[in-house]
């Protein structure tokens, strides 16, 4: 079995982290993954005739936003949709015709990027303050398909 799938989700994933040296120490750094989407291809395999595994990969995108903040002022935001790519893997249960259930697992992989969210006149020497942001997203899916074939 081979099939195309698109997966699009809206997202409250959030972290925060405080600096902890140098010239902002003390400043709260937000970052929000408000959505992603997934293109893949997956393909799968029946060991037994209810049970289907499968794999499956492709390309993914997220859209990110940070944000920094110092003792109650606004440092500076950024806002970006990221491209990446994406692994998973999982199997499906048919358990009565035209209708199965799925668990299935994904790893998302938007790459890493330097940024500079610092506005002018905010306590940086120069060139000004830059950190590197890393963003990768797991997801675990469990559902039912109902298939119309």
């Amino acid at each position: 079995m081979v099939d195309i799938r698109n997966m699009y989700d809206w997202s409250s994933n959030k972290r925060s982290g405080t600096i902890g040296v140098g010239p902002l120490a003390g400043a709260v750094v937000n970052f929000n993954n408000q959505w992603f989407d997934t293109l893949t291809a997956r393909i799968g395999y029946s060991f037994a005739a209810p049970w289907l595994f499968y794999f499956q990969g492709g390309g993914a995108w997220s859209h990110t936003s940070t944000d920094a903040t110092l003792a109650g002022v606004a440092l500076g935001q950024t806002s970006k949709t990221r491209s990446g790519w994406t692994i998973g893997g999982g199997v499906e249960w048919m358990f009565a015709p035209h209708w199965s259930a799925f668990l299935e697992g994904n790893w998302m992989d938007f790459g890493s990027n330097d940024r500079n969210i610092v506005t002018a006149g905010a306590p940086c020497p120069p060139p000004g303050c830059f950190f590197n942001t890393k963003a990768t997203e797991a997801t675990v899916l469990v559902g039912v398909n109902y298939r119309f074939w």
